[in-house]
């Protein structure tokens, strides 16, 4: 589904994935004050704004688009295992295209793949259209949602990786909690919107994400970049890849955050099921379902305002540890709950605790890798992302086929907290991880390493 990630993805991710870094280790002259803290530091950039701009429309029209998807498969097949099939067919593209599309980020034009796959993504959106309008067979939604998917893989890495050039490093952090920001609204915005659209004609949905795509290309031509792309290595392609491997294996820290997320999300994830919730058990119809899928990004996105907002963190591996195992505890909540009111504030809850895992991940994806390999290191974060989204999706439709909706929900977020059990106990250098602004503070460790995270 167009530029659905989160992303944070973004995608996602177009992507919630915006670089997040510290400010140049120049000394100024000695002062007394404090430098003060702009939460608007990113909007300050001309070239930020036309993006910021471009991504909001896109995403709110990406998530209509999601929202109305999901609803229709299962309307029409009235199983499970169809919302399998959908997290199947996206997950796919996105694990075997992820390092390659990487690789072509670092060593071709950007902007030009960028804008190939809004393209791509906006006639995937006018044939689910077409495809949803003359009630052709599942199949064909499935094919296209799988075309989408591939379209939107091999240009997710060089946007992810563009945002070093649209934003001075020093407002890096800034830019990441915006970006997110930016997710989330459109997150809550466009499935509250979608409910409403899909109750009157499910092709309006698609039709309106086209329209989203279209106008990102349009702000986007108009983005003005501060530094040119530096280019990759001179490897070959193969060799290149594995550099990017390579390089997220070595920072062993890095590498931590990253599975955390992903196996989290993947064994957490309700949101594929919530046309099951919505239809079977609360019975809210298509309105109540907007809003149950308005629920998560609506706490994602006061998160991220406050995330924004606040200086940066001081205790970040606790906060993140603390994050994800509440993030499982409300989906067992949710996952037991036959009240409506009671399942949106579980769901609001998920997305809020999701949204630190969120900013911490690519905040350090982005600080700890060069601008000639973040290509790379983003393809590989986004097989991450896409595991944990569109196979987790995968899963849990399994096991709702097999052994109903709410045992695989409470299931899953039982695992989710076992898994933040198992990191803490794994990653001492985790736990004590403090600043995020310093990237001397992450340095690269070997799989056995005692040196730990320095506190600053």
């Amino acid at each position: 589904m167009a530029g659905v990630e989160c992303e944070v993805a973004v995608a996602v991710e177009v992507s919630c994935t915006a670089p997040r870094s510290h400010r140049i280790a120049i000394i100024p002259p000695v002062s007394d004050t404090p430098a003060k803290h702009d939460p608007y530091a990113a909007f300050r950039h001309s070239g930020y704004r036309m993006y910021a701009m471009g991504v909001l429309a896109t995403l709110i029209g990406t998530r209509i688009q999601a929202t109305a998807l999901v609803w229709e498969v299962y309307l029409r097949t009235d199983e499970a295992m169809s919302l399998a099939i959908v997290g199947l067919v996206q997950a796919v593209p996105v694990i075997t295209l992820s390092l390659p599309s990487g690789y072509l980020a670092d060593v071709f034009n950007r902007r030009v793949l960028i804008v190939l796959g809004l393209i791509g993504a906006t006639l995937t959106s006018l044939g689910l259209a077409a495809a949803s309008y003359h009630e052709v067979d599942v199949y064909w939604l499935y094919v296209l949602v799988g075309l989408d998917a591939t379209a939107l893989t091999l240009a997710r890495p060089a946007r992810m990786a563009l945002m070093p050039q649209i934003v001075p490093k020093a407002d890096f952090p800034n830019a990441v909690a915006w970006n997110s920001s930016l997710f989330q609204i459109s997150s809550v915005v466009g499935p509250a919107i979608g409910g409403f659209v899909i109750a009157w004609s499910v092709p309006a949905a698609y039709l309106i994400s086209a329209s989203g795509t279209v106008i990102f290309l349009l702000a986007f031509s108009r983005v003005r970049l501060l530094r040119p792309q530096e280019k990759g290595s001179n490897l070959r392609p193969l060799q290149s890849l594995v550099e990017g491997i390579q390089f997220v294996w070595r920072k062993r820290l890095l590498m931590t955050v990253i599975s955390l997320d992903m196996f989290a999300v993947m064994l957490g994830g309700a949101v594929y099921l919530l046309p099951i919730f919505a239809k079977d058990i609360l019975e809210v119809g298509e309105t109540g379902y907007g809003w149950l899928n308005a629920a998560p990004a609506a706490g994602a996105f006061l998160m991220a305002l406050l995330v924004a907002h606040a200086p940066p963190m001081k205790r970040a591996g606790r906060n993140l540890l603390l994050a994800v195992a509440g993030f499982g505890v409300a989906t067992v909540i949710f996952g037991y709950s036959t009240n409506f009111w009671l399942s949106m504030v579980m769901l609001f809850a998920t997305g809020a605790l999701d949204n630190i895992s969120v900013v911490i991940r690519h905040t350090l994806v982005q600080t700890l890798t060069p601008d000639s390999m973040r290509g790379r290191v983003s393809a590989v974060n986004g097989v991450f992302i896409g595991a944990s989204n569109e196979i987790g999706g995968f899963e849990s439709g399994v096991v709702a086929q097999w052994f109903g909706p709410v045992f695989s929900v409470v299931s899953g977020g039982v695992g989710c907290i076992a898994v933040v059990l198992a990191s803490a106990v794994a990653s001492p250098k985790l736990r004590r991880l403090r600043s995020l602004t310093d990237t001397e503070d992450h340095d690269t460790e070997a799989p056995n390493s005692d040196v730990e995270v320095s506190v600053k």
